[in-house]
């Protein structure tokens, strides 16, 4: 499905060539590549408009090597959309070349959600046949080494049952309030990593929301989001899975105040992306548009909670450990969710920032995970000096992507600092 929102000329010829965008360029940092530098991106989408460059394999390589990280935007002073035609171009790429293997059976377990779950149920009962596990570190380890998997890098590993089979479709309050013209009622988009591996970060959530006395809804049928397929240009992918959560969230969303989400990415794939994705079909962007008035990022909608904050400020705890915040490049720079983790977590934790808590983590999606591993190592490496610098024994991320990428680079680094998402830091706090 090809998908053409913007003028790939136009954006080229609208790019001043003032270079701002190349100090933070994550790939630029990197290889020190002119042509895999924003403007460089743009200035070959420019020509590839004009037909002055075929999408060729060199081309394809070039265009997968960006972390969409979304510095350059930051940056621009004409607010380019880099990323955005970055990601049509990859449409135009899986197109013509088609997905590996693996990406289009990791996709395809996206789309049904029951074969997932049985996959990871075996997962988890074999796993120790490939991996070897370090519970301590939440992470495991390769036996041996795979096309797709290094044998030197740190994995996620699967938890016995995933977060959406653990609980109840319904949590009741156990003390209501009743207020007038309210619900009291929230519902909870968990994402799939921290569905099938990093489960604790659910489980914080539902703490928490308990001890706030809301009614919770944990809705069954709920999909991916559709990120990694979109970040990777398998726009049927992300087609099918947006329309069919659009679809079944409409069935229910007049009936909670909010859909808390404890994922950067999930969150800014849902209450962004979508909208952007279906900017030529009218009617689903429209749908999206009115389902992102209650989407929000977890720390978003609980920093706005007076009730937590007292709590938090009347459970007398204190913790010794030093934590330090990444902030992911789907919070701040796309949603402008920064400032919240911290003032939560800052009542019962001390904070040391690192030099640049900005600075993506090298994460970058399917492709940069798989056939580019060590772009990903590259761009890691930075982010775990950093982290060792503030001599941190928690850092803290709203976000398992991050989570996945920089357990991994201080393994690589041997750095033994513990990643913890801040929901289950506030969870923490409130604990009798």
């Amino acid at each position: 499905m090809a998908i053409e929102k913007f003028d790939y000329t136009k954006i080229s010829d609208d790019c001043v060539k003032c270079g701002k965008c190349k100090p933070v360029c994550t790939i630029f940092n990197i290889n020190q590549d002119e042509a895999t530098s924003p403007r460089g991106f743009i200035d070959l989408l420019g020509a590839y408009k004009r037909d002055e460059l075929e999408l060729d394999k060199t081309a394809k390589d070039i265009f997968e090597s960006c972390f969409l990280c979304t510095n350059c935007v930051e940056v621009c002073p004409n607010d380019l959309p880099t990323d955005m035609i970055i990601e049509q171009v990859r449409s135009d790429i899986a197109q013509k070349y088609g997905l590996a293997w693996y990406k289009k059976l990791f996709f395809y377990l996206l789309r049904h959600r029951k074969t997932m779950d049985f996959l990871s149920k075996m997962g988890w009962m074999f796993q120790t046949c490939a991996l070897k596990l370090d519970h301590k570190k939440q992470s495991a380890l390769p036996r041996f080494s795979l096309p797709i998997v290094k044998k030197d890098r740190a994995l996620p590993f699967a938890d016995s049952t995933s977060f959406l089979n653990k609980y109840p479709a319904n949590i009741p309050s156990t003390n209501k309030k009743e207020e007038i013209g309210k619900k009291n009622k929230v519902a909870i988009f968990i994402g799939c990593m921290s569905n099938y591996t990093y489960t604790n970060t659910g489980d914080s959530l539902v703490k928490i929301l308990k001890k706030l006395d809301l009614d919770i809804m944990i809705p069954k049928k709920q999909l991916c989001c559709g990120a990694p397929a979109y970040f990777t240009g398998a726009f049927d992918t992300v087609d099918y899975l947006a329309k069919k959560n659009i679809e079944y969230f409409e069935t229910w969303i007049d009936e909670v105040d909010a859909v808390i989400i404890p994922e950067a990415t999930c969150s800014a794939m849902i209450k962004q992306d979508w909208e952007h994705y279906f900017h030529n079909q009218p009617e689903w962007k429209e749908r999206a548009i009115k389902l992102s008035k209650k989407i929000f990022m977890a720390t978003k909608w609980l920093e706005n909670s007076t009730d937590l904050k007292n709590l938090l400020a009347t459970s007398g705890k204190k913790f010794d450990e030093l934590v330090t915040y990444h902030d992911p490049c789907h919070a701040k720079k796309m949603q402008g969710v920064w400032q919240e983790p911290r003032t939560l977590l800052k009542q019962n934790y001390v904070l040391k920032e690192m030099s640049d808590s900005n600075r993506c983590c090298g994460f970058g999606g399917v492709t940069m995970q798989t056939e580019k591993y060590d772009f990903a190592k590259a761009a890691g490496a930075p982010k775990a000096a950093m982290i060792k610098e503030t001599k941190a024994q928690i850092v803290s991320a709203e976000c398992s992507a991050c989570r996945m990428q920089i357990t991994n680079s201080l393994y690589l680094a041997d750095v033994d600092v513990q990643f913890k998402n801040p929901i289950e830091l506030i969870a923490q706090a409130l604990e009798d």
